[in-house]
């Protein structure tokens, strides 16, 4: 490694200790990728028995106002790793659950930990909790923004395809917080992004303005449109994520109307390359957003993606909190 790349990546590590990361749109293209190959390079330790543990007697808090899989096991799993100690704190386990306030919540925190997760439902709650902590708070998921999974889908699809800019990331769904954290994450990137779902669950305009904005910088293209067949066309990957998430149950049978021209499945991915990647973040609904054949097929990454929340989780805790 040249002197002047060395010297880049020091810098880059400078700027991101003790900083929030509530979305990606705070990072910029050079700190996304410093993240993801950061934890690419963790994964190659970890596979090679190499520990690393810059996080020796720290603590990290993870509030959990929704449940997860892959997030809870990543952030614990990934700080015991780094050295550290997670807490595992539902809404029944702390007082911002029976009424105290976030600011309360998150400068009474802020003197035991040094870092908080948050999977929440508003946005709101996540700015809050970060605007009063002293220490690094960090987006699990929020209605808004799916930050820390979209670094982990980044990471996947550079490690099989090589590179990231230039390619095609086509996502078939509802306009959620994937929809939005992959197009802010691509637009930096300088990925193409095409969004394709039905009329009334089209992702925040204010959002895809604000990635068309970022990706004049980078050259990335940003599409949203009703057609599934005109996202997928030459589209390098593939992505969905389940009709109805977490808080929109009662919607589910409304949404499998709305959603059933928008299954992911063998029809639809001829139109991508052939070598395509399909992604989805999980728990999938075989089925419903995509066919068995396409999510166990031989294009699908979804276990490497998931194994990825592991490293991005740790390459980010430890640039945060070290």
């Amino acid at each position: 490694m040249s002197q002047g790349v060395q010297s880049n990546k020091h810098t880059i590590a400078q700027q991101l200790k003790g900083r929030d990361l509530l979305e990606l749109n705070d990072y910029s293209p050079e700190e996304i990728t410093y993240l993801i190959d950061s934890a690419i390079e963790l994964k190659k330790k970890q596979k090679n028995g190499e520990e690393f543990q810059p996080l020796k007697g720290k603590t990290i808090g993870l509030i959990f106002e929704k449940s997860s899989t892959r997030t809870r096991v990543s952030f614990e799993v990934g700080m015991y790793q780094l050295g550290g100690h997670a807490l595992f704190l539902s809404k029944n386990d702390i007082q911002l659950g029976r009424g105290e306030t976030v600011g309360d919540t998150a400068q009474v925190m802020s003197r035991y930990l040094d870092g908080i997760m948050i999977r929440t439902f508003g946005h709101d709650k996540v700015e809050d909790l970060a605007r009063y902590a002293s220490i690094p708070v960090i987006n699990g998921l929020s209605d808004l923004a799916h930050p820390c999974q979209v670094l982990a889908d980044y990471q996947t699809i550079y490690e099989h395809k090589g590179k990231l800019k230039g390619l095609k990331l086509a996502y078939i769904g509802d306009g959620n917080n994937m929809a939005h954290s992959l197009m802010i994450g691509g637009a930096k990137l300088g990925v193409d992004v095409s969004i394709a779902g039905p009329e009334g669950y089209e992702p925040d305009a204010a959002v895809v303005a604000e990635a068309r904005e970022i990706a004049k910088e980078t050259g990335a293209k940003i599409v949203v449109t009703h057609s599934p067949q005109e996202a997928v066309q030459d589209a390098d990957v593939i992505y969905t994520d389940v009709w109805a998430s977490m808080g929109f149950e009662e919607e589910q049978k409304a949404r499998e109307a709305a959603f059933k021209d928008y299954q992911v499945n063998e029809e639809l991915v001829k139109g991508a390359k052939s070598d395509y990647l399909f992604l989805h973040c999980l728990p999938a609904h075989r089925e419903e957003e995509v066919s068995t054949g396409v999510i166990d097929g031989p294009n699908s990454v979804i276990f490497d993606q998931a194994e990825n929340r592991l490293h991005a989780q740790k390459a980010l805790m430890a640039a945060l909190m070290s």
